[in-house]
């Protein structure tokens, strides 16, 4: 494709809401769950929970993937995954990662920087036991982020799988599981005309939050 083509044109005003300082509470995680539920109820979100996780690579370069957050709380953002994909063996090698969402239809975002450690092995069996069987076998069958021939691959090993464990409870894999991502630095954004949108950041100071505006 050598003709550039032009995309400067494609824009929005932002005009739903605000963020002002009278409206936050000191612990960020007031806030969030304030927002995520929000979009949890918007009609408009299909997931909610869709979030992009970003790692820094093992070849240098960060990587950013769509991933489902499955819990939180006051102590954290969890996640689970293959250990041993691209993303596991980042984190792995260097824990600290990002997380976004994005609600379009909300006119909002959340940019959250923490570091990541492993969950313990009682709290990730117990949320695979939960998924579905589907998913539980899917875990076993994908060697994920390595390169295979063919879909046929997946296929025939699912199918392996699916008749080995007919009736049988499916193990939680060894290197599946989960991380809890500790935040450092919450953001909160919220779209405003002329680009002009409300950016609040908080941060750990002393061990305490605090929170600042930052210039859009």
């Amino acid at each position: 494709m050598k003709k550039k083509k032009d995309i400067g044109h494609l824009r929005k005003s932002y005009e739903k809401q605000v963020l002002e300082e009278s409206q936050l509470p000191k612990n960020p995680f007031i806030l969030f769950e304030s927002w995520f539920q929000q979009a949890v109820d918007d009609p408009a979100i299909e997931e909610a929970n869709a979030m992009t996780v970003t790692t820094l690579e093992t070849n240098g370069f960060p990587k950013g993937r769509i991933l489902l957050l499955k819990a939180y709380s006051s102590s954290g953002f969890i996640f689970y995954t293959n250990f041993k994909s691209q993303k596991g063996k980042a984190i792995t090698a260097y824990p600290k990662v990002g997380l976004s969402f994005f609600w379009p239809s909300q006119q909002r975002q959340i940019h959250i920087l923490g570091e990541a450690e492993k969950l313990n092995e009682d709290e990730s069996t117990a949320y695979f036991q939960s998924r579905p069987r589907g998913s539980q076998l899917g875990a076993w069958a994908s060697p994920q982020s390595e390169v295979i021939k063919s879909r046929t691959v997946l296929d025939t090993t699912i199918n392996q799988l699916e008749a080995e464990y007919t009736g049988k409870t499916i193990p939680k894999p060894a290197h599946w599981g989960g991380f809890l991502v500790a935040p450092k630095s919450i953001e909160f954004w919220q779209g405003r005309p002329n680009r002009l949108h409300d950016r609040i950041h908080y941060f750990k100071s002393d061990s305490q939050w605090q929170f600042e505006r930052l210039a859009p």
